[in-house]
């Protein structure tokens, strides 16, 4: 076995969890980041409102995405790019929820990734004040970073759970899951919600 996975990063444009509107991806294969993709998303109609408070956190506008691939059009090409792979995320509940609500949003089938939360791995790793990424990130060695640039998160996050791996000993997610004492979980897909002209 090898440690192989792939880390991803959603920003959204609101509160609303189908309001993807940009996406970073890592693979990783025997222990290292070996491939890296990123792009913006025109969120679902119905959730591509823009909130200032989200713009303030990672700087993308409407203006952004009005060229970019909607939900439906690019799902194909982050399943593509993911595969079979187990997913990391931090706070992985978060981003989870985006690809979950976001295909319930416009009536696509969500696939049933396991995954893994790079936070829960994280606790039981280090002895932090704060296990925000870059706090986390920095404990794990990782160079400063684009804090919600989608791609530098998604990469961040990889680098961490190399990290955490490397310090159990251990050379694959489930081992590194059973380690730590963390779930390798599965998205809880809903039904399709289509929305009604």
């Amino acid at each position: 076995m090898a440690l192989d996975f792939t880390a991803i990063d959603f920003e959204t444009a609101n509160s609303s969890g189908a309001s993807a509107c940009a996406v970073g991806l890592a693979r990783v294969r025997g222990g290292r980041v070996v491939a890296t993709a990123a792009w913006l998303i025109k969120p679902p109609p119905g959730h591509d409102h823009f909130a200032p408070i989200n713009i303030g956190i990672h700087g993308i506008q409407p203006a952004h995405v009005e060229d970019a691939p909607s939900w439906s059009a690019q799902l194909a090409r982050l399943t593509a790019f993911a595969g079979s792979d187990v997913l990391v995320a931090h706070n992985a509940g978060f981003d989870m929820s985006v690809l979950r609500r976001a295909c319930a949003a416009t009536g696509d089938e969500c696939p049933p990734y396991r995954y893994l939360c790079s936070v829960q791995m994280s606790r039981k790793t280090y002895t932090l004040a704060s296990y925000r990424l870059p706090l986390v990130a920095a404990e794990a060695g990782c160079s400063p970073f684009a804090h919600h640039d989608a791609l530098a998160d998604a990469v961040a996050c990889a680098e961490i759970t190399i990290d955490c791996a490397r310090r159990a000993g251990v050379d694959d997610v489930q081992g590194l899951a059973a380690h730590l004492g963390v779930r390798i979980s599965q998205i809880a897909v809903e039904p399709a919600e289509r929305a009604v002209a």
